[in-house]
């Protein structure tokens, strides 16, 4: 397969509405330095995740983004991802924080059921740790209210409780971009910019911006074995079931995670502008078409989120 997919088509597409959404999220990375003590930033190298650090820059200038970077670490993520994330940390003189699900383990608060058991769920334990830890009141996060039902429902400041939970009745109205972020001892908020982003305009954003990502958000060629409509990367921790027939595509992740949970999809798109004109025919979310951990009900997000996740 060496057939080029046909750009032709960006030059008819507009992105004037990307400075809106840039505004947008620029506002609200100013409104979290501004209102709160001890924000910091989710960052995992990911390519919203890097959207918002490029927005940060903007905000704030080069060099001089004023709240530390939080990675929560499973032990099981990309090689690709991890380098990279430690790559833009270094470049933009960032600090960066990483805790790791391994340590939580060691310390007993987590459990596998089985050692093959996934950790992605499991970060919740350690992102609440870390917040206790460093003492966080607003925690930064690149989830966009396009890829999942629950994250639908989200606020942008969202609010937690004292045990981190987030309760999706119990939210505070956003009317006129006015954002109550008074809190009582122990809460904190999760705070998503880019909340009215899609899939698209992110990936226009990324065009526009000729903005750097991991190797693995474009094509190349992977062992893979199809397992309930889903490609699933051969790998050490995700070995083939008996049964299964290992074969090579062309592919490339259109989200990144763990990699117990994270499924590529066949593509040939090998620059941001090539991913676009795919996105433009996709008619399923990036989750629901890569991730194992959200089939496994309607609500296993929700409930995620309620128990502390991101």
């Amino acid at each position: 397969m060496n057939a080029r997919i046909d750009t032709s088509a960006l030059s008819h597409l507009s992105n004037h509405h990307l400075d809106a959404l840039e505004e947008e999220t620029i506002f609200i990375l100013r409104e979290v330095a501004a209102a709160f003590e001890r924000p910091t930033l989710l960052f995992s190298g990911g390519k919203d995740s890097l959207v918002m650090l490029r927005c940060a820059e903007k905000a704030f200038g080069a060099g001089r983004i004023p709240y530390p970077l939080l990675m929560i670490d499973t032990g099981h993520n990309f090689q690709e991802v991890t380098d990279f994330r430690d790559l833009r940390a270094k470049e933009l003189g960032a600090e960066l924080i990483v805790r790791s699900v391994e340590d939580s383990m060691a310390r007993g608060t987590v459990r596998l059921a089985h050692p093959g058991e996934s950790r992605n769920v499991h970060q919740s334990v350690t992102l609440l740790e870390a917040i206790e830890e460093f003492r966080f009141d607003a925690l930064i996060g690149g989830a966009r209210r396009d890829e999942e039902k629950a994250r639908a429902k989200e606020r942008i400041f969202s609010h937690r409780d004292s045990f981190g939970q987030w309760q999706p009745k119990a939210q505070r109205p956003e009317l006129w971009t006015l954002f109550n972020t008074r809190l009582a001892p122990g809460e904190h908020f999760r705070v998503f910019p880019i909340s009215n982003w899609t899939e698209l305009d992110v990936w226009q954003y990324i065009d526009r911006e000729n903005i750097a990502l991991p190797s693995i958000y474009y094509t190349h060629q992977r062992e893979v074995v199809d397992r309930r409509g889903l490609l699933v990367p051969v790998t050490p921790l995700t070995p083939p079931k008996d049964g299964e027939e290992v074969v090579v595509r062309d592919v490339r992740f259109r989200t990144v995670g763990d990699i117990t949970c994270t499924c590529p999809v066949e593509s040939l798109a090998a620059t941001a502008g090539e991913i676009v004109i795919e996105t433009l025919a996709a008619d399923v979310s990036e989750r629901g078409a890569t991730r194992m951990d959200d089939k496994t009900s309607d609500a296993s997000m929700e409930k995620r989120k309620k128990d502390g996740y991101f």
